[in-house]
C-alpha cells in the first residue's frame, strides 16, 4: 500500500503546477438552498424506487429540506465533462477523474471541520492522494471496491474462470462454445489498465510495474492485445442497466463489471457469479467532490455529512456490493450484515490497482504515455481501427 501511495503522490505532485489558487473555503454551514445536484455512478444514490429497503435520500430530504437531484454517469470521462460544464454541486469521482478535476480547477477544497463524520472515515482513505493534494482535501471518501470478472455460471459449470484471459483471448469456454461475441469490455479508456494488468502476469518480460504507467513499448503491447480482443466483444459497455440486460437476454457470459451488476442479477435469480482472477483487479475509490462554483454549497455540505453516516455507508455497500469508507458501517447493518465488508473486499485493499489518471511524468520509469493518448487510442480501438 505504501508503494501505491508513493506512486499516487507522484501523480499529484506532477499535476500540482496547474492546481487552482485557494478558493474561499466555507467557514460554516448555513441554511440549505432547497436542493443539491449530484453527478453519480448508477446505484450510488437510491431513494427506494427500485427496492424500498434501499433509501438513503428520503430522510435526508425531510431533515434538511434539500431535494436531491441525480445525474447518472457511466464513465469517469462523462463525469469530468459534466463537471466542466458546471451547474452541479457534487460528483462521486473515481481516482481516474478526481485529480483531473482538481487540476482543471473544477472542484474546491473541503473544510473537513464542518463534517462531523470525517473522523469516522477509514484511515486508509482519509489522506488518500486521489483527493488530497498539498495537505488539502478536495472531497470526502464515499465507497471503494474492485472491478470484478462477472460470469454466467451455466457457461462455467465445472469451474469458475480464474483468469482475465476469458475476455482477452479467443478460446472455448467450459460449455464447449467459443467466447467470441459472448464477452464485453468497459467503454472507458481507463480499461487500458485492465489489459495492462493482465499483461503484467501474461508477459512479465514487458516489465510493467504499474498498469497506469506504461512506456511506449509496453503501451504498444497493450493496444495490440485490445485490438485482438475487438472481434470477441459483443458490446463495449458503460451503462450498468444495459449490461445486466445483455447478460440476461443477449447471451453475454463474461465481462469485467462492478459488484452492483452482480448483485442486481443475483437478486433477479440469474445464474451469475463473480471472481477476482489470479492476475488481480483494477478498482475504484470514489470521492464526493464539490464543484468550485457549486450553486447549493450548504446543501452540498449537508449531503457530504449525511453520506458518511454509518447507516448510509452500510446501505450503499449492501446495494452496490462495495466497501464502505466508514468502517463502523461494517457492524450492525441489517442489509450489509456483519460479513458484508469482508465479502465485498475490505481486506483486499492492498491487492487492488485503484484507478488513477495516467500522466507523462511518472514514478516507475522515465516517461509514460499520458491519458490524452489513452483516450484517443481507445476510441479508435472501440471504433475498429
Amino acid at each position: 500500500m505504501r508503494a501505491s501511495l508513493r506512486i499516487l503522490t507522484a501523480t499529484a505532485v506532477a499535476l500540482a503546477y496547474v492546481l487552482p489558487a485557494n478558493a474561499e473555503v466555507l467557514k460554516e454551514v448555513g441554511k440549505g438552498e432547497g436542493e443539491v445536484d449530484i453527478v453519480a455512478w448508477a446505484g450510488y444514490i437510491e431513494r427506494g424506487e427500485t427496492d424500498k429497503a434501499y433509501d438513503w435520500v428520503t430522510d435526508f430530504e425531510k431533515q434538511t429540506g434539500c431535494k436531491v437531484n441525480v445525474k447518472v454517469a457511466g464513465t469517469s470521462d462523462e463525469m469530468v465533462t459534466l463537471m466542466n460544464g458546471g451547474g452541479f454541486d457534487l460528483v462521486t469521482a473515481s481516482g481516474d477523474a478526481s485529480l483531473r478535476l482538481v487540476a482543471g480547477k473544477k472542484v474546491q477544497e473541503i473544510n473537513t471541520a464542518l463534517i462531523g463524520n470525517w473522523s469516522n472515515v477509514d484511515p486508509r482513505l482519509q489522506d488518500a492522494p486521489w483527493h488530497t493534494v498539498d495537505g488539502k482535501h478536495y472531497g470526502t471518501p464515499y465507497q471503494w471496491g474492485p472491478n470484478v470478472l462477472m460470469y454466467n455460471t451455466e457457461a462455467f459449470k465445472d469451474k469458475a474462470p480464474d483468469s482475465w484471459s476469458v475476455v482477452f483471448e479467443e478460446q472455448n469456454l467450459p460449455d464447449g462454445k467459443s467466447n467470441k461475441g459472448r464477452v464485453q469490455a468497459y467503454s472507458g479508456a481507463i480499461y487500458i489498465a485492465d489489459a495492462a494488468l493482465y499483461l503484467m502476469s501474461k508477459k512479465p518480460e514487458l516489465g510493467i510495474k504499474d498498469p497506469y504507467e506504461l512506456s511506449e513499448d509496453q503501451y504498444k503491447a497493450v493496444l495490440d492485445l485490445l485490438r485482438g480482443q475487438k472481434p470477441l466483444i459483443q458490446r463495449y459497455w458503460h451503462d450498468a442497466t444495459v449490461q445486466t440486460d445483455d447478460f440476461t437476454n443477449e447471451g453475454v457470459v463474461a465481462s469485467g463489471s462492478w459488484p452492483y451488476q452482480v448483485n442486481l442479477l443475483q437478486a433477479n435469480k440469474k445464474p451469475i457469479a463473480s471472481v477476482i482472477p489470479k492476475e488481480g483487479a483494477t478498482g475504484w475509490a470514489d470521492t464526493t467532490m464539490m464543484h468550485v462554483d457549486a450553486p447549493h454549497p450548504n446543501c452540498a455540505y449537508m449531503w457530504m455529512q449525511h453520506s458518511l453516516e454509518p447507516k448510509v455507508q452500510g446501505d450503499v455497500a449492501a446495494w452496490f456490493g462495495s466497501v464502505p469508507a466508514v468502517p463502523a458501517a461494517c457492524k450492525g447493518n441489517e442489509l450489509l450484515t456483519d460479513a458484508g465488508c469482508v465479502t465485498n473486499g475490505y481486506d483486499k485493499f492492498d491487492q487492488i490497482k485503484f484507478w488513477k489518471t495516467p500522466i507523462g511524468k511518472c514514478a516507475t520509469q522515465e516517461a509514460c504515455v499520458p491519458y490524452s493518448r489513452w483516450a484517443t487510442d481507445y476510441i479508435a480501438i472501440v471504433g475498429g481501427q
